[in-house]
């Protein structure tokens, strides 16, 4: 499957332009031309899985980061995990610093956009395929526009926790005639579509696509039922959140990979474990962007100090007692080295070559502990602390890292499941967003949770000035960068960076 996503990121890329020549009419002499393409259900199934494609980097001659290195600078660098390394660059330094632009490369949403479009392109033309192959049913379209729904959806809800307001576009642009000025929606706007299209496709999507490997790389209808858990956790539908979670739970497809020597090989190493969700697909054809970002001399993240000395602990009286997702899992502590994408087992690092580390989207665990944490805010306490002690007891978490609350109070609980969920998914692209939505729940009634965050992770000379940034609260969503602004006439800067 990896080798057949990767090797249709061209003909989607050619397929799907957002720059034309209106003056050129020209046929591309080793590419295919829109109107050849729609004709057949291997056609659609191609541009399906180009899709996925795009998540992996971007296309041939095509300047940008991958998806999933925008994934972990928008999840982790504003949060209290990762401190900087030697090769960190002057941009990435001023996000830590909570000094942002619209001139920062990091703002960049293009990347998302372009799978967007990706996905926009198959809910446009897909269907037409119908008519020209006799063979393609309404049942493998009704699939493959639940897929491209999902994805899409998926990619919004970073966008709208990201960004807040953005434009919201539903339909594929292809030609300059497609290309219009489009104002931002609100988020509320945006995560309304999300909802009504997660809601069309978990009646659509697959079940299952036969094999581990298929169903942790595409989205099935537990992923689709995850998503929408966390959009509605973000919601503060704790009703729904619940739901969701547990239709994931009694479909008694996952499970927590054991806290044994086999933990980092298997969740991490291998990937599309049993407790896999939904992970990008990197392999020895298509490396992720982790090597250079974590590893040799001009690394530019490194763990931060507080990672194993307030986050998992150390047990100085008994070196055999350890968090299994601290010391090489989440931390290389010799030398603070980011370890879940970079290491071979507990002890020794990858190749450059073997790179291929998935970056994981959603597993298991995180159903547990986001239903949990809607447990706590409906009043049912004692639930939510006992989904809390199972992650725990599988990790071999340490006694002083555990907390005691009373069932009844909420806020504790809270704490105690956003602590939790650090040591659970450091570095994995959750940091900032479980912060933030801890912190504006109930109108921002405890934003300082958000606050102390920074008190932890922001340079001493640069705290005062980042805190008092931070009590405005559309502080907390990325400047529009400059570029789009030019590019789209409609767009009006966020209020924080006007």
């Amino acid at each position: 499957m990896k080798k057949a996503i990767y090797s249709v990121t061209i003909l989607l890329a050619a397929l799907i332009s957002t720059s034309c020549n209106k003056w050129l009419d020209q046929k591309p002499q080793d590419g295919v031309v829109r109107q050849e393409f729609w004709k057949t259900k291997e056609q659609v199934e191609a541009a399906v899985i180009g899709c996925y494609s795009s998540l992996l980097g971007s296309p041939s001659g095509v300047t940008d980061k991958a998806l999933a290195e925008y994934l972990f600078l928008w999840g982790e660098l504003r949060a209290d995990l990762v401190a900087a390394g030697a090769g960190i660059t002057n941009e990435e330094t001023e996000v830590i610093n909570v000094n942002l632009l619209s001139t920062n490369s990091l703002v960049s949403w293009r990347a998302l956009y372009r799978t967007i479009n990706y996905c926009n392109t198959v809910l446009d033309d897909a269907p037409d395929v119908l008519e020209t192959d006799n063979t393609f049913t309404q049942e493998q379209l009704n699939g493959y526009i639940g897929e491209a729904l999902a994805l899409r959806s998926l990619l919004y809800f970073y966008l709208a926790r990201s960004f807040g307001d953005v434009p919201l576009k539903l339909t594929s642009t292809s030609t300059d005639e497609d290309i219009r000025p489009i104002a931002k929606s609100t988020q509320k706007q945006v995560l309304q579509q999300v909802l009504t299209d997660l809601q069309t496709a978990e009646t659509k999507i697959k079940e299952t696509y036969g094999t581990k490997q298929y169903n942790t790389g595409r989205i099935t209808k537990n992923t689709v039922q995850t998503i929408m858990a966390d959009v509605y956790l973000w919601l503060e539908d704790y009703t729904n959140a619940i739901a969701y979670c547990d239709k994931v739970i009694d479909s008694k497809n996952y499970s927590l990979v054991s806290g044994n020597s086999g933990f980092f090989s298997t969740l991490y190493y291998t990937g599309n474990s049993s407790e896999g969700i939904f992970e990008f697909q990197f392999d020895a054809q298509k490396l992720n962007p982790f090597y250079s970002m974590f590893t040799t001399t001009k690394r530019r993240y490194v763990a931060s100090e507080r990672v194993m000395e307030d986050v998992y602990t150390i047990d100085y009286d008994d070196e055999t007692k350890v968090d299994i997702r601290g010391a090489a899992t989440a931390v290389r502590t010799s030398d603070n080295t980011i370890w879940k994408y970079v290491g071979f087992n507990y002890a020794t690092a990858r190749a450059q070559g073997d790179s291929y580390a998935h970056w994981i989207i959603y597993r298991y665990a995180d159903v547990l502990l986001m239903k949990a944490e809607a447990l706590a805010q409906v009043n049912r306490g004692q639930e939510a602390l006992d989904l809390v002690q199972v992650i725990r007891d599988r990790a071999g978490a340490l006694d002083a890292t555990a907390r005691n609350p009373d069932a009844a109070d909420t806020d504790e609980i809270t704490t105690y499941i956003l602590e939790e969920r650090a040591r659970e998914f450091a570095f994995e692209g959750k940091r900032w967003y479980d912060v933030l939505r801890n912190a504006k729940r109930n109108n921002y009634a405890r934003l300082e949770i958000l606050l102390n965050m920074v008190a932890a992770a922001v340079p001493a000379d640069r705290q005062q000035s980042a805190l008092n940034k931070y009590r405005d609260y559309n502080s907390h969503y990325f400047p529009i960068a400059e570029t789009e602004l030019q590019r789209n006439s409609s767009l009006k800067q966020n209020t924080f960076y006007q």
